[in-house]
């Protein structure tokens, strides 16, 4: 599994950069995810990805990751 920006995560998930931000946070102290941040088209972007833990944790999960990659069903759209 490779890296993911911030925004794209955020719009798949079709929630505001507070609530991603607060989900990242909880799951980079519990050793899930890591980030990076790095300047990009003169921007700061920051760039996240699953650690080791977290990715045997996906895979143990058995769904490839959807079960928390994929937004509820019949969630509202902003």
């Amino acid at each position: 599994m490779g890296e993911a920006e911030f925004g794209l995560v955020q719009k798949q998930l079709d929630l505001s950069a507070s609530v991603v931000s607060k989900h990242v946070t909880v799951l980079t102290d519990a050793g899930y995810v890591e980030h990076r941040k790095a300047v990009r088209d003169t921007r700061q972007r920051v760039w996240l990805r699953l650690t080791r833990r977290g990715q045997l944790d996906v895979h143990e999960a058995g769904d490839g990751g959807r079960r928390v990659t994929t937004p509820p069903q019949g969630r509202r759209r902003r």
